[in-house]
């Protein structure tokens, strides 16, 4: 006989499997992996075994839940890697040998995780800022701070807090790692109990209904990133723990890690459902699959893209179901499919069925006063929104350059400067015309930095330091480019997948792809002909220089004069009002994306030629710059709201600032610090004044 309702209801204990699915489907897939592992491993599973899994997966299980505490909340966190990075460079700088020091030190790692946490909630709840450009920010200037703190790996990290924490905490039986995970999961365990804990989930799920349930959206938000803040500092001890010693960079490649154990483990991109829990699940099942790679005698370098292809697949699996984008395109295209057989879609009516005839009324007409007066005061008139948001980094750029001039005397007073400055602002104004596009359509594009390297060295590849080849090197490059450009905009428009997450999954894709492609030390040269289109002259300029002119007025006329562009920023101010004005909005956006996989293509034989060789992770550091000059050119980053002059100010005043800094004695980190400082502001100040 059935069980009724009442009587589930009465029992002490029911197992919601609709709740809890996603922790079922990763506690399932550990378990089968588990499996694998013994099935190709020579040796059977044992305390040694456990002990080194347990003690190199709790550093990113720990990071990892962080995450997953700010993903619950709708959010996404780019700096957690940094943070930990940060903890780790202040321990090993300053920790001493006495158990006191170590457990202070220990202290204040947390902490400075928990600061962080704070400064990014705040931006986050309070400000209302977008949180992937906050922690995209706040990960540079972090970032910058820990290598500033600690600039080689090194420092010492006391012996007591290594064996307390990473040896054993029962000799042969317990690993100490353990004791610390099962820690952090019980605070968790703890914390979900309390009316935060539900309030969390609450807003993740929906904050206006959550807001009009009374509850304070904003503290949650907050209290989520100090809480999430204090994972990543203890995060950050753990690692000193692990490795004894401290690395500025030890946490940049955890970022996408921490995103594929959040998937992984059930949890919802997009918030409201999941834990972490299942999170820890997904971190040793990566971590698993990884050694089972290995087993294998597989390279390591198949590690990068089998965390990247992990993530595609689980976001794209979580994707799949009745409510779904991917389904509502699916029951869309058979729509269409049917109408098309029927002859009833729009374009299969006859022209005289389709106009819409408007009868004008007999009224007076009123004059509007932009269409009077002088031409210059009605243009005037007409535009003073866009020079409002467009004109403050041309100023900028004037003041930069003036103290650059003021500061070097005539050493930058001279014709060269002019030609570097604009030599260098093309790279960043073409990757800011399709990132543009993008984000004025509402997406984000972080698979930039890889598709510019992968993009290099293949065409190096190809041409092997001859002009010959290039008429058909060059267009295939650009077909690379828009490919991987094409992917993420499938994977954004069709699939409905998250533009931060499969961006970065494509770049962690891309950049296990050119690992497996490329001799890692090689250095491959490029062609002649494309050196001189960077290095040469033309009436005393670079013709790089003469491209980046006519590449402007592409830009502005792409953007601001042709149905494309209009209908980028009809996207931009909403998906609803833009597809119920008949425009594709899944083609607009693959069409975005589309155009910032070929302008980093560009960016990659261009940087190629500036060198005249191609070599690993020369596009890496244009990941902030790429969205950086986009919004301090006086884009919105939520979209619908910019112009691509104004990003070439931009690129224009961030090249500038960079050159007046690389005169000084300035460490190279405080160039990021910098950018994210300004970067911070830029969004402040938009937010202030046209949100």
């Amino acid at each position: 006989m059935a069980m009724t309702a009442t009587a589930r209801r009465a029992l002490p204990f029911r197992l919601d499997i609709g709740r809890h699915r996603g922790l079922i489907i990763a506690a399932s897939v550990f378990i089968l992996i588990i499996l694998g592992l013994q099935l190709v491993s020579e040796t059977s599973l044992g305390y040694f075994e456990l002990s080194y899994l347990s003690s190199g997966g709790t550093t990113l299980a720990l990071l990892a839940m962080g995450q997953t505490l700010v993903i619950l909340t709708g959010g996404f966190d780019l700096s957690c890697g940094a943070t930990l990075s940060l903890v780790n460079s202040v321990l090993a700088a300053n920790m001493g040998e006495s158990i006191g020091s170590q457990i202070l030190w220990s202290i204040i790692g947390l902490g400075i995780g928990v600061a962080v946490g704070a400064v990014n909630g705040f931006f986050v709840a309070f400000m209302r800022l977008q949180s992937v450009v906050v922690t995209l920010a706040t990960m540079f200037i972090i970032q910058g701070l820990a290598i500033l703190v600690l600039p080689k790996p090194g420092g010492r990290i006391g012996s007591e807090l290594s064996t307390f924490l990473t040896y054993d905490a029962i000799p042969n039986v317990l690993p100490a790692p353990v004791i610390v995970l099962g820690v952090a999961l019980l605070v968790w365990g703890l914390v979900k109990r309390t009316r935060f804990g539900t309030t969390l989930y609450a807003v993740g799920s929906d904050q206006e209904a959550a807001r009009a349930n009374g509850v304070a959206v904003r503290w949650v938000v907050f209290k989520t990133y100090l809480f999430a803040g204090l994972y990543y500092g203890a995060a950050g001890v753990f690692v000193g723990a692990t490795t004894g010693s401290g690395d500025a960079l030890v946490g940049k490649p955890m970022l996408m890690s921490t995103f594929a154990a959040v998937v992984l483990g059930g949890t919802l991109l997009g918030g409201g459902r999941g834990g972490l829990v299942g999170t820890v699940f997904g971190c040793f099942t990566l971590m698993i699959t990884v050694n089972i790679l290995l087993v294998l005698n597989v390279s390591a370098f198949y590690a990068t893209m089998a965390e990247a292809i992990v993530i595609i697949l689980a976001v794209v699996g979580a994707s799949i179901s009745r409510t779904s984008p991917f389904a509502a395109q699916m029951r869309a295209l058979f729509l269409r499919l049917r109408a098309w057989r029927d002859g009833t879609l729009p374009s299969s009516i006859g022209g005289t069925d389709r106009t819409v005839r408007l009868v004008e009324q007999d009224r007076p007409r009123r004059v509007d006063p932009q269409l009077t007066g002088p031409r210059w005061r009605r243009w005037l008139r007409r535009n003073r929104e866009t020079l409002g948001f467009v004109l403050p980094a041309y100023v900028l750029s004037i003041v930069v350059i003036a103290a650059t001039f003021m500061m070097y005397g005539s050493k930058a007073m001279t014709f060269n400067y002019v030609n570097s400055l604009l030599l260098l602002t093309s790279f960043i104004a073409i990757l800011g015309l399709g990132q543009g596009a993008v984000i004025l359509a509402g997406g984000f594009d972080l698979s930039v930095p890889w598709t510019i390297t992968f993009c290099g060295l293949m065409f190096t590849s190809m041409v092997n330091g001859a002009d010959a080849g290039l008429w058909w090197v060059i267009p295939l490059v650009l077909l690379i480019g828009a490919a991987v450009g094409l992917f993420n905009g499938f994977g954004v428009a069709v699939m409905g997948l998250s533009p931060v997450v499969i961006t970065l999954a494509t770049n962690g894709l891309m950049h296990g792809i050119t690992l497996v492609t490329t001799e890692v030390n090689a250095t491959r040269f490029g062609a002649p002909a494309v050196n001189w289109f960077v290095n040469g002259s033309i009436l005393g300029f670079s013709p790089t220089v003469w491209f980046l002119a006519l590449f402007i007025v592409f830009g502005w006329f792409l953007l601001s004069r042709t149905a494309f562009g209009r209908r980028v920023f009809a996207v931009g101010c909403g998906h609803r009002a833009a597809r119920m004005s008949g425009i594709n909005v899944g083609a607009t956006l693959i069409g975005t994306y589309v155009l910032s996989g070929i302008c980093s293509a560009i960016v990659g034989l261009l940087l190629v030629g500036f060198g005249n060789l191609a070599v690993l992770g020369m596009g890496e550091a244009y990941m902030l710059p790429a969205i950086a000059v986009v919004i301090v050119g006086g884009t919105l980053v939520t979209g619908g709201r910019g112009h691509y002059l104004g990003i070439f100010g931009g690129a224009l005043l961030l090249t500038g600032l960079s050159t007046l800094l690389a005169g000084t004695t300035w460490p190279e980190a405080v160039r990021d610090i910098l950018v994210g400082l300004v970067v911070l502001g830029a969004i402040i100040t938009l937010r202030e004044r046209f949100s």
